[in-house]
């Protein structure tokens, strides 16, 4: 009885692509598009073309992985399978843990600003309180089980989605197709290649796609694992490319770049209003709250479960010493989005988000190609081209970031040194004489209680 009554309590198919799409289609659209234009112009398009190009090929391990370790462990399950528990895992594995976060901090700042176009400019200090308002609403719906929110993902995702893509079909269609000239050079940039911008620019791009690996935190909340992770990433990823692609070249036909960039955190409002008028940027702006909303949600439920994995692996302190509180992964990583989205700006938290992914997502190709031939079977030449893309848009990322915001690697550079020796001091603390740690896999099912 207690068995059917879990599986009833599980995700469906839908439910879980709109989880995927929650967390995708947040920040992805509403922000990182002026961002993205800053530094390509107007091949900004372009670049969400070659980006889902570059996640195709990443996606490639998240799948094979999830077909064979289905888990609600995720991206620490695959670690732990490819390197074996210990520093190397913890530490890719809260990489990847922070990079969410972020993630949920940037959706909810772009909920901030988008929702003060509401009201006049002498309330444009209070994004970053609205976007702690949008988390804690986030933790409330969180504690009330997968079926309350599949059912709001579904329902805001099928809201958004369906709104957007006729937003952007329209829009395509009033103001036409841009010219793409290719001519732009990014600020602090005039002297590198154009080709070093646009590959640069892939970084955030793939931020905006990176939403898939939040469903393979589903493993063991969806019914029929072994196949529908796979269908959900595929699905998922199809859909925010036919809505990334169709609103970039929406916005390009609507703004001047110059006019994008200005408006960049909140330029597809900037863009709908020339079109459709007042009601098109009401439209949009309505539309940025929903999906903003859904992916704090879909967000905040991914990134808790992936916590508790590894609490229960013991990769990190034991999340019970937080007391009798329900849900403690939930509160920690909620109050952590708190106070990212209180102390940063939202395009030094998209940048931070992209290179801490990109690290660890690095590790996920490496892991798979290296250490798991006999375990998983998948083509070798698939993980060492995902590597090489990989590693070619962070250097690029990096350098235009030294020229432009060097604030950012700094940071980026500290939260690596912490999470290591966080991460070594703590192995340490449970490794006996002989070098053996004793780590005491826990079920899943305890970890996310």
């Amino acid at each position: 009885m207690k068995n059917s009554q879990t599986e009833k309590n599980k995700l469906s198919l839908i439910g879980s692509i709109s989880l995927g799409t929650g967390v995708m289609i947040g920040a992805g659209i509403f922000v990182l598009m002026g961002q993205i234009a800053e530094l390509v112009g107007d091949l900004f398009p372009i670049v969400f073309v070659a980006g889902a190009i570059v996640v195709g090929f990443s996606s490639y391990s998240y799948v094979k992985f999830s077909n064979a370790f289905p888990s609600s462990g995720g991206v620490v399950k695959f670690l732990n399978k490819s390197y074996g528990p210990g520093t190397t895992t913890g530490v890719f594995s809260l990489l990847m843990y922070v990079s969410m976060v972020v993630s949920e901090s940037l959706v909810a700042g772009t909920f901030g600003a988008y929702t003060l176009r509401l009201f006049p400019d002498s309330f444009s200090g209070y994004a970053s309180i609205l976007g702690v308002l949008l988390l804690v609403t986030a933790y409330i719906i969180n504690i009330l089980g997968n079926k309350v929110i599949g059912a709001t993902a579904t329902f805001t995702a099928i809201i958004k989605v369906a709104g957007i893509a006729l937003l952007a079909v329209a829009g395509l269609i009033v103001s036409g197709i841009a010219d793409i000239k290719g001519d732009y050079i990014a600020k602090n940039a005039a002297e590198l290649p154009q080709s070093f911008g646009f590959i640069a620019a892939l970084a955030l791009a793939i931020l905006a796609y990176k939403g898939f690996t939040t469903i393979t935190n589903q493993g063991g909340d969806i019914v029929n694992p072994h196949k529908n992770v796979r269908r959900s990433i595929i699905i998922s990823i199809v859909i925010c490319t036919f809505i990334y692609v169709t609103l970039a070249l929406s916005v390009a036909g609507g703004l001047s770049i110059p006019e994008i960039i200005e408006a960049k955190d909140y330029a597809l409002a900037a863009a709908a209003k020339p079109v459709f008028g007042v009601w098109g940027s009401w439209i949009t702006i309505l539309l940025a709250i929903i999906a903003t909303f859904s992916g704090v949600i879909a967000s905040v439920f991914s990134s808790s479960r992936l916590l508790g994995m590894l609490s229960s692996m013991k990769q990190v302190p034991s999340l019970k010493r937080m007391g009798n509180f329900k849900n403690p992964a939930l509160i920690f990583t909620v109050t952590l989005a708190i106070l990212l989205t209180m102390l940063l700006n939202l395009t030094r938290i998209a940048s931070i988000g992209a290179i801490f992914y990109l690290i660890m997502d690095i590790a996920i190709h490496w892991g798979l190609f290296k250490h798991l031939r006999k375990e998983v079977k998948f083509q070798p030449a698939i993980p060492l081209i995902a590597i090489v893309m990989d590693v070619a848009i962070l250097s690029a990322f990096l350098y235009i970031k030294y020229l432009s915001d060097p604030l950012i690697l700094i940071v980026a550079a500290i939260g690596i040194v912490l999470i290591f020796i966080a991460e070594r001091l703590f192995m340490a603390s449970h490794t006996n004489v002989n070098g053996e740690m004793a780590m005491g896999m826990e079920d899943e099912a305890d970890a996310e209680k």
